[in-house]
């Protein structure tokens, strides 16, 4: 692992979230940072994540996922999203939740949430570049800043990730 590389990446300047994903009444959800609006019309977003998270195979096979901007004081929460596997655990079980419209759940105490219907699904590399219509929306709170990514130290273990070397 090179801590350099790690570091520098941490400067991509990016908020943490919790995306939901559901099937039907299976449903499940996963800490992520790499979202970022595509398009203004339609209103697209695109996230990132790997194949072989259970959260993708719900993901695809629902067709929807749902965005909860998570605040500065809920890193737990990030933590909880992002170190357990939905295969083993009910990461929902033990945090306020509620289905969106979509069917995919929205965490309640969010800053704001964003409901999308699958558009596009690319191959990215070691993930999935996933883009999503945005369906549906809403501020929740507005007493809080947002959780940056670069603010979290290692939170998902992805230091170990990064090569030694450019190239």
């Amino acid at each position: 692992m090179s801590e350099r590389i790690a570091e520098l990446f941490r400067h991509l300047t990016a908020g943490v979230y919790v995306v939901g994903v559901a099937d039907g009444n299976r449903r499940n959800a996963f800490t992520a940072s790499s979202i970022m609006q595509v398009s203004f019309s339609p209103l697209l977003v695109a996230i990132t994540i790997g194949t072989d998270h259970e959260s993708y195979k719900l993901l695809r096979s629902g067709q929807v996922f749902a965005i909860s901007v998570l605040s500065a004081d809920q890193q737990p929460l990030a933590e909880h999203f992002g170190t357990q596997s939905g295969r083993t655990v009910d990461k929902l079980a033990s945090v306020s939740w509620q289905p969106g419209r979509t069917g995919a759940p929205l965490l309640l105490e969010a800053l704001a949430h964003f409901e999308c219907e699958l558009a596009s699904d690319i191959e990215a590399g070691d993930h999935r570049l996933v883009i999503g219509r945005v369906v549906d929306g809403a501020i929740v709170r507005r007493d809080g800043e947002p959780l940056i990514y670069a603010q979290t130290g290692n939170l998902d273990g992805s230091a170990a990730l990064y090569p030694d070397e450019f190239g």
